[in-house]
C-alpha cells in the first residue's frame, strides 16, 4: 500500500475517532443557546437559560462549592504527589517503600464507588467518636484528594524518571544544599509536569459524583451531584447551560496552561541559547 494511502486512511481514523469524542460536546453546548424548553427540540437562539441559570441558587452554591473544593484538592494533589514522586524516584530504599507504592496505586484501579463507601464509613465512625467532621466541604475535599494524589503522583513520577539527574548533581558539586537542588532546580525542570497534574486532578475533581454524593451534606452539595439530581428528573435546559459552561472552565484553564508552558519553553530555549553562545565566546577567547 502506498504511504501516501496509509498517510490519507490514517487521517480519517483520527478524524473520526475526535469526532466520536468530541461531537456530543459541541451539540451540548450549541443546545445550551437553544430557545426551546424541550431540549429535544430545535427552536431557535437565545440567551434566556443563561440568565435563568444565573439566578439559580442551588446551581451557583453547587458551582462555588465545587471550584473550591477542586482548587484545594488539585493544589494538595500536586504538592503531597510530588513529595511522593520524589521519595518514590530519587531515593531506591527505604522501610515502606514497597507499602507507599502500593497505597498510591491502589485508588487507580479500585472502584470509586468502594472509596466512597469506605470514607463514609470512617468519617460516619469518627463523627460518632470524636463529633467532627461534619459532611460539607471538608469531607468532600478530603475523598477527592484521596482519588485525585494517585494520578498527581502518577504523572509526576513519569517527568522525575525522564529527568537528567547530572543537572541535579552538577547543582550539589557548586555547593547547592539538597533541599536548595529541589527547589531551584528539580522543581523549576519538573515545571510542566506539575502544571499537567494539577489540570488533571482539578478537572477529575471538578466532575467527580460518586464521592461527592456519598460524602455532601445539607446545604453543601456539589455540582455534579446537582446535574446527576436533576437529569434524572428529565432533560431539561439548565442542565445543558451547566454542562456548557464547564465545559468553558476546563478549555480556559486548558488554553492558560498551554500558553504558560509554551512561553516557559520558549524562555528556557532562549536562555539554553543564551548560555552556549557565552561559552562559545569564552572558548573563543582563549
Amino acid at each position: 500500500m502506498k504511504p501516501k494511502r496509509l498517510l490519507s486512511l490514517s487521517t480519517l481514523w483520527m478524524a473520526l475517532v475526535y469526532l466520536f469524542l468530541y461531537l456530543p460536546i459541541v451539540v451540548l453546548v450549541v443546545y445550551s443557546f437553544n430557545d426551546s424548553r424541550m431540549v429535544t427540540l430545535w427552536g431557535g437562539w437565545t440567551l434566556r437559560w443563561y440568565a435563568e441559570t444565573l439566578h439559580d441558587d442551588v446551581v451557583l452554591s453547587g458551582l462555588a462549592l465545587s471550584l473550591k473544593v477542586a482548587l484545594a484538592t488539585a493544589t494538595t494533589s500536586v504538592v503531597l504527589g510530588t513529595l511522593a514522586a520524589f521519595a518514590l524516584t530519587r531515593y531506591q530504599r527505604f522501610r515502606g517503600k514497597g507499602l507507599l507504592n502500593l497505597l498510591i496505586n491502589i485508588p487507580l484501579v479500585m472502584p470509586t464507588v468502594v472509596i466512597a463507601l469506605a470514607l463514609l464509613l470512617f468519617f460516619v465512625t469518627a463523627q460518632e467518636v470524636l463529633g467532627f467532621p461534619q459532611k460539607g466541604f471538608f469531607t468532600i475535599f478530603i475523598g477527592h484528594t484521596v482519588m485525585c494524589i494517585s494520578y498527581g503522583t502518577v504523572v509526576i513520577q513519569s517527568r522525575l524518571k525522564e529527568m537528567d539527574r547530572s543537572i541535579e548533581e552538577a547543582a550539589m558539586d557548586l555547593g547547592a544544599r539538597p533541599l536548595q537542588v529541589f527547589l531551584l532546580v528539580t522543581l523549576p525542570a519538573i515545571s510542566q509536569a506539575l502544571v499537567s497534574a494539577w489540570l488533571l486532578t482539578f478537572s477529575l475533581s471538578l466532575d467527580e459524583v460518586v464521592i461527592s454524593a456519598f460524602l455532601s451534606g445539607p446545604g453543601a452539595t456539589a455540582l455534579p451531584v446537582v446535574i446527576f439530581s436533576r437529569a434524572r428528573l428529565g432533560l431539561n435546559p439548565e442542565i445543558n447551560v451547566i454542562g456548557a459552561v464547564t465545559v468553558y472552565l476546563v478549555i480556559v484553564a486548558v488554553v492558560a496552561a498551554s500558553i504558560w508552558m509554551a512561553r516557559r519553553e520558549r524562555r528556557r530555549a532562549e536562555e539554553s541559547a543564551a548560555a552556549y553562545r557565552q561559552e562559545m565566546e569564552l572558548q573563543t577567547s582563549a
